[in-house]
């Protein structure tokens, strides 16, 4: 099976199993959104959700949470991984849009990286779930399957697996493919026991026709 065939099997499968797929961090606007994606590194969209409830009952737009200290943003925050470094990033991030972007959140990929917390893989989840731009976001989840899956070939970094999936995905379907992967791994292509049993992709996967149904 060529990689181009694997990907339109791969993609057919979800387009008729999985033909809405969003994010699981609650939000209802931009700046919601990017708070939340700057405190779900390394920690799970549920305690994020938790958290944000009462974040944004107290900071409900970057005017507030511009004003704030970074101590009183920690207290909010402190049962997230790494809390006293994403308070910093908070605090600085409402400073620069208000400052460089009239507090409005851009939709332009280089200029969110410009945000303190905000690397590529936020970015494209910004500029992708937003803005519905063909951004792919490459997280574990999505670096973890599509090597699994064959859908990407030798890649080393996010950025590689990123170039290799845009390439092959219509830019149209881009923004749920991202969805797509990360609700794959995160419930069914789990990093330690993936479970294959379970899994719609078996006929198609590289990793279960090498490495499982050999055994």
């Amino acid at each position: 099976m060529t990689r181009k065939e694997r990907f339109e099997k791969i993609i057919a499968y979800f387009l008729e199993n999985k033909p809405f797929a969003q994010t699981e961090l609650e939000y209802t606007n931009p700046y919601e959104l990017l708070v939340a994606v700057i405190l779900s590194a390394q920690c799970t969209d549920k305690r994020v959700n938790v958290i944000t409830q009462e974040f944004f009952r107290v900071f409900p737009d970057v005017q507030q949470l511009a004003r704030a200290e970074v101590p009183e943003i920690f207290e909010l925050i402190r049962s997230c991984s790494y809390p006293n470094n994403k308070a910093k990033h908070l605090s600085g991030m409402a400073n620069m849009l208000l400052e460089r972007f009239n507090g409005q959140v851009p939709s332009d990929i280089d200029e969110l990286q410009q945000l303190p917390g905000v690397g590529r893989k936020t970015a494209n989840v910004i500029a992708s779930v937003v803005f519905n731009q063909p951004a792919m976001a490459v997280d574990t989840h999505v670096f973890r399957v599509s090597a699994r899956l064959g859908l990407t070939y030798q890649s080393k970094t996010p950025l590689e697996t990123e170039k290799q999936l845009v390439q092959h995905i219509p830019e149209e379907l881009i923004p749920l493919a991202h969805h797509w992967l990360i609700l794959h791994g995160r419930y069914v292509c789990l990093a330690r026991s993936p479970k294959c049993t379970e899994c719609g992709l078996t006929e198609w996967c590289k990793y279960y026709q090498e490495k499982v149904k050999k055994k």
